[in-house]
């Protein structure tokens, strides 16, 4: 993809033990879980043939040869799941998602084409020229447990947040309400190139070329606003914290149909 965001490769530590990397224009997660070597997960796998970059920043991190306990996903989208298969191969580690997820993972169905015609900026527009077909994942790929803790992940929750795919999750730790976001809210103008570039800190709904639900993402939101995090990090964007992401979220809550939601588009005028 011929985008790179001015973050791009950076490492940022934005809370204990949770780690944000840049791939091009979406964040990946490290988070270790305690001091002992090897003991860590990867939350989503960037963009495709980013595998080295991910594999490199672990090594910075955790040291030689670092292999996590897992592979989270928050969902399957193709720059969360782009260098996946390479992973899963190199390290030969489980990854878990939702149920609701797994269709579009074990390779049986392929998400909806990219919606071109809402409105943002030109992302949206070059939107019909981004992978959306599934992929097979096989026997790697396992389901989240029912009782909503996150496997390997110790004071970790899985929260359902859909309406950007049927099943997107966020992660939360309430010990220090650090909140993983996924694409359920991000934190820049992901339809203008030029917010995607230049990495503008702004809050904003779910990317809207390839949210499909609306009524589930402002629920999703609402929820997620109602946990009171501390810091987010979201699939895009900067990661933001204490009265600026309270007040963002609650605005985002409050307005969220003029702050996400286009004015039109196939999704939202409930075109197939």
């Amino acid at each position: 993809m011929p985008m790179t965001s001015s973050t791009s490769g950076m490492i940022v530590n934005e809370a204990d033990g949770v780690y944000c990397l840049t791939v091009q224009i979406v964040n990946v997660c490290f988070v270790r879980i305690s001091e002992k070597p090897g003991d860590w997960v990867l939350v989503d796998a960037g963009m495709p043939k980013s595998a080295e970059k991910i594999m490199d920043a672990a090594e910075e991190l955790f040291g030689e040869n670092a292999r996590p306990k897992a592979i989270i996903l928050t969902h399957g989208h193709f720059d969360h799941v782009g260098a996946i298969i390479d992973l899963v191969e190199h390290w030969q580690v489980p990854v878990y998602a939702h149920t609701l997820e797994m269709p579009f993972l074990t390779g049986q169905q392929d998400y909806p084409k990219p919606d071109a015609s809402v409105e943002g900026g030109l992302v949206a527009k070059m939107s019909p020229t981004f992978p959306h077909e599934g992929i097979d994942l096989d026997t790697h790929i396992q389901p989240f447990p029912e009782d909503g803790n996150v496997p390997h992940m110790e004071g970790w929750i899985w929260i359902h947040t859909p309406g950007h795919t049927p099943g997107h999750v966020s992660l939360f730790r309430e010990s220090d309400r650090v909140l993983i976001a996924g694409d359920a809210f991000v934190t820049v103008k992901q339809e203008s190139l030029y917010s995607v570039l230049t990495q503008e800190q702004e809050i904003s709904g779910p990317p809207r070329y390839l949210t499909t639900d609306w009524d589930s993402a402002r629920t999703s939101v609402q929820k997620l606003e109602a946990l009171q995090p501390d810091v987010a990090i979201t699939g895009h964007g900067i990661p933001m914290a204490a009265a600026v992401l309270r007040e963002s979220l609650a605005k985002l809550v409050n307005d969220f149909d003029e702050i996400a939601v286009p004015d039109h588009g196939k999704y939202v005028d409930g075109e197939s």
